[in-house]
């Protein structure tokens, strides 16, 4: 979430910012925002200017009556009633103008990066990188759906009997390999500094409000209503909100975190062939890492992120490309993102795989998640998160790309945590 200082202190580089999403109603937005604002702290100012006069008032009466002047105590008794009822009219007027101003700044996405290109969806993302060798399978080259069946690793029939389409269940060799993933992906993160954390796979209202899924992503999150709890889109949400409402030493920076979790998303109206198999999933696994930053050194930090979600790839050896998301395909709370995509031979397209962002304090601002600074001063970090990885994707492009007449190869490091080098 934005603060509304810096909304009122930047608010022609905010409208900027935001043309370069395409956001709806910007202007109108940001100026409703700035008007409530001046309206409320015109409110605050009255109250405090009763709430003042009322304890004056009240000091006086106390010396009235020790001096036995009753009868002008008494009517300064009656006063302080006036200010008494005049306060509570202003504090109920200052919370609904604070609550108006609180549900208009979650309208409001974050400002993207000044590196970040203005654009309106995902075809006019920049490919700032690729790496890998696209193998040549020949034209019999089958899709991982149609592997599946053949090697009978995944049954996505057997899924859609007992929940629905987009529940996978994976089998034999199958499950082998989606559990070898997870502990490869893990060992690696651990390896590079990240802290394991295994957190639940439901949150409250609270924690999905301060990492910015609700109100914006509420129809694509499963809703337990009885208990008013959702599941989890990310391992991003419950990890980032481990930090929520904290104010954190200057030493306790950076922390590198990464957990494992199964993901829920409802994705709505997604059909066609393009969500196929793997491809669009309405529950998968996925290995996360999360960084909460000094704000000077989080565009390194994500920079680290890339390079480390990259080492991955090359050692699973599979062809991709990074792209840096346009302002419109950017994620509601990122100012900047980069997408991982590897190369579906089978299929003869892209596959995202990954995405690693920097959402600045945009997140943090959301959850009062802040630091004392060397001077002692209390202020905001910055939150990052990435993908390291998910596994859907990445097990369809294993499938796909190391197809063989024999059957599927394993890549080589994943031999040991698999125990065995083939599917066939």
């Amino acid at each position: 979430m934005l603060q509304v200082q810096f909304i009122r202190e930047n608010q022609e580089a905010v409208l900027t910012g935001l043309a370069k999403r395409n956001f709806a109603n910007a202007e109108s937005i940001v100026n409703q925002v700035i008007t409530l604002d001046e309206t409320r702290r015109a409110t605050q100012v009255l109250l405090d200017n009763v709430l003042a006069e009322s304890n004056k008032l009240s000091k006086e009466i106390g010396q009235l009556f020790k001096t036995g002047e009753t009868q002008k105590a008494n009517i300064l008794k009656e006063k302080t009633g006036q200010l008494k009822a005049e306060s509570k009219e202003l504090s109920e007027k200052l919370t609904l103008e604070n609550t108006k101003l609180q549900e208009l700044l979650y309208q409001i996405p974050n400002i993207p990066h000044a590196s970040v290109k203005a654009g309106k969806n995902e075809e006019d993302n920049e490919e700032i990188f690729t790496e890998g060798t696209v193998p040549d399978l020949g034209k019999n080259a089958l899709p991982h759906w149609e592997l599946a069946k053949k090697y009978d690793i995944i049954d996505f029939d057997l899924g859609a009997k007992i929940t629905g389409a987009g529940f996978p269940v994976y089998k034999g060799k199958g499950a082998k390999l989606q559990r070898a993933l997870i502990s490869y992906f893990l060992d690696k993160n651990t390896a590079a500094g990240y802290t394991e954390v295994q957190v639940p796979h439901l949150i409250n209202e609270a924690s999905g409000l301060g990492t910015g899924q609700l109100p914006d992503k509420e129809g694509q999150m499963y809703h337990v209503t009885e208990d008013n709890l959702y599941l989890i889109p990310t391992a991003e949400v419950p990890i980032t909100n481990l930090f929520r409402d904290e104010l954190l030493k200057v030493t306790d920076l950076p922390i590198s975190l990464t957990g494992y979790t199964p993901c829920f998303r409802r994705e709505a109206g997604s059909y066609g062939a393009h969500v196929r198999g793997l491809n669009r999933l309405h529950q998968f696994d996925k290995v996360e890492i999360v960084r909460i930053e000094y704000p000077e050194n989080s565009y390194k930090a994500l920079d680290g992120m890339v390079e480390h979600i990259k080492q991955i790839l090359r050692e699973l050896k599979l062809p991709y490309r990074i792209l840096r998301l346009c302002g419109g395909d950017t994620g509601f709370t990122s100012a900047l993102t980069f997408d991982f995509e590897l190369y579906s031979t089978a299929q003869n397209r892209w596959l995202e795989i990954s995405s690693a962002s920097n959402c600045e304090t945009f997140q943090a601002n959301r959850l009062k998640l802040r630091f004392k600074n060397k001077e002692g001063k209390s202020q905001l970090v910055h939150t990052l998160n990435g993908s390291s990885l998910a596994l859907p994707r990445v097990l369809a492009g294993i499938l796909e790309n190391y197809q063989t007449d024999e059957g599927i190869k394993i890549p080589e490091v994943l031999v040991p945590y698999c125990g065995f080098d083939i599917i066939n």
